[in-house]
């Protein structure tokens, strides 16, 4: 396990999830591991042994959970870097213990991937059989009693999609090629995601959405709230890749926090200036990458102090995505704003040279 670059959920928080159900007395839906008031716990955190895997309003993970618990899939929807993977991985891991029978929704992603395939050397040889069948992990869910993950939903084809209205709604998946059904077993559900900026790619059917309860996930709501994540997951980030331990400081964290969250909503801080956004959508998982990848620059090619020069390029690569007009937007935030922001001269001179 010390040789895997990202253990999975389950494996990676083993031990408070084996706290949090040796001390769980509250009634426990069927096939969950925990109850829902642990599963929020171990989501959120209780300030003591358990730590915080999502930091956000409490109320959309209780509704999470709680609509994991009834008839109704969960779709979680957002703009990019709102956290729906992590969030969908981590209730997956402490409704099931299990974050693995994940469907990675593509414009390629084939129906078999929601309903099942076959192992065709087999079915030439013997024929359609149960042996010859290869479970999609919808299929290994349902007759597992486990949380099944569809991520990017608004990705695959329709009628792709459509393969999860029965799932969804008669609890079904038949095989027609063996005269049978698998039943999902108590426990199963399905937890999906979709991207805000998808709209329009492959929208759902109404058949299909009212067979979601869609929770929408937020940007953070103040730039505190986003140090906070950013410093957290740089840290747990940094660990888990052997970076040396150079500490990310709040002075650099807050400066690449402000610049994305400026250019996100088309005003400083202070709501004084107005600044164009680009075409990028500056998510808070991306000011995450641009400090890992500052904190890897200033240790194997700097003087293992992070500087503004090691963030620059980052901040660069993530705001010019169009290498016309968001250079024009990124120049101009520069000179106008982050020129004549006090303690800030450092930093700018960084971000000129980057450009």
């Amino acid at each position: 396990m010390t040789d895997v670059l990202r253990p999975h959920a389950e494996e990676q928080y083993a031990e408070e999830l084996a706290l949090l159900a040796k001390n769980d007395d509250r009634p426990r839906p069927p096939g969950w591991r925990l109850s829902p008031w642990a599963v929020t716990a171990y989501i959120l955190g209780d300030g003591d042994q358990i730590t915080p895997k999502y930091i956000g309003p409490r109320r959309i993970v209780e509704v999470a959970v709680a609509t994991l618990a009834t008839d109704r899939a969960l779709l979680l929807l957002g703009v990019p870097g709102t956290a729906k993977t992590w969030l969908s991985e981590h209730l997956a891991a402490g409704v099931s213990g299990d974050s693995t029978l994940l469907v990675q929704g593509t414009a390629g992603t084939a129906e078999e991937a929601i309903r099942y395939g076959w192992n065709y050397a087999r079915l030439l040889a013997e024929g359609p059989s149960r042996e010859a069948l290869t479970p999609s992990p919808v299929m290994r869910a349902m007759s597992e009693g486990t949380i099944a993950r569809v991520e990017e939903l608004t990705r695959m084809p329709s009628d792709v999609q459509d393969a999860l209205i029965t799932v969804l709604s008669e609890k079904t998946l038949p095989i027609p090629e063996l005269n049978e059904e698998v039943q999902a077993q108590r426990g199963f559900n399905v937890i999906a995601t979709a991207n805000d900026r998808d709209r329009g790619v492959n929208e759902l059917s109404s058949a299909l959405r009212r067979r979601f309860n869609t929770v929408v996930l937020p940007v953070p709501a103040t730039a505190e709230e986003e140090v906070d994540i950013v410093s957290r997951r740089v840290g747990q980030l940094g660990r888990s890749l052997d970076l040396p331990d150079i500490p990310a400081g709040l002075d650099e964290i807050r400066r690449v926090v402000t610049v994305f969250r400026e250019l996100r909503s088309g005003a400083t801080e202070d709501g004084r200036t107005k600044v164009k956004s680009p075409s990028g959508s500056l998510s808070t998982a991306e000011a995450i990458s641009v400090l890992t990848g500052g904190i890897a620059l200033a240790a194997h090619f700097g003087d293992g102090v992070l500087r503004p020069a090691d963030v620059a390029a980052g901040i660069r690569g993530a705001v010019v995505q169009d290498p016309v007009s968001d250079r024009v937007i990124w120049r101009e935030y520069l000179e106008t704003v982050v020129r004549e922001r006090d303690g800030w001269r450092d930093f700018y001179r960084a971000c000129r040279d980057a450009d």
